[in-house]
């Protein structure tokens, strides 16, 4: 496929770039050389192969939940400059 360069213009605009000549006609061997390669990726025979979401095996590091006790709610209240029985009490910011 040739990329002219009405193609990149238009992609330029769509980006909302304002590129001169110079940077079009760079754009434009740029975009043509990486269309290219992807031709050369799309005639490798892949058959058999199986589809991959990784290039490595993935495993989950996440660690264990442990249950463990909370911190005491009249303690943390009571570091607070406004609270309640529930919770800190501050100034309304909204409308």
């Amino acid at each position: 496929m040739e990329v002219t360069k009405d193609m990149v213009s238009y992609v330029a605009e769509l980006s909302r770039l304002k590129l001169n000549d110079e940077q079009i006609e760079n754009a434009r061997q740029g975009l043509g050389k990486i269309i290219g390669y992807m031709d050369v990726l799309n005639n490798i025979d892949t058959e058999g192969v199986e589809p991959m979401s990784h290039a490595f095996a993935v495993k989950n590091v996440m660690r264990e939940d442990v249950v463990k006790q909370s911190a005491d709610r009249k303690e943390l209240l009571a570091n607070a400059p406004k609270s309640d029985d529930e919770a800190i009490i501050v100034p309304k910011t909204v409308e």
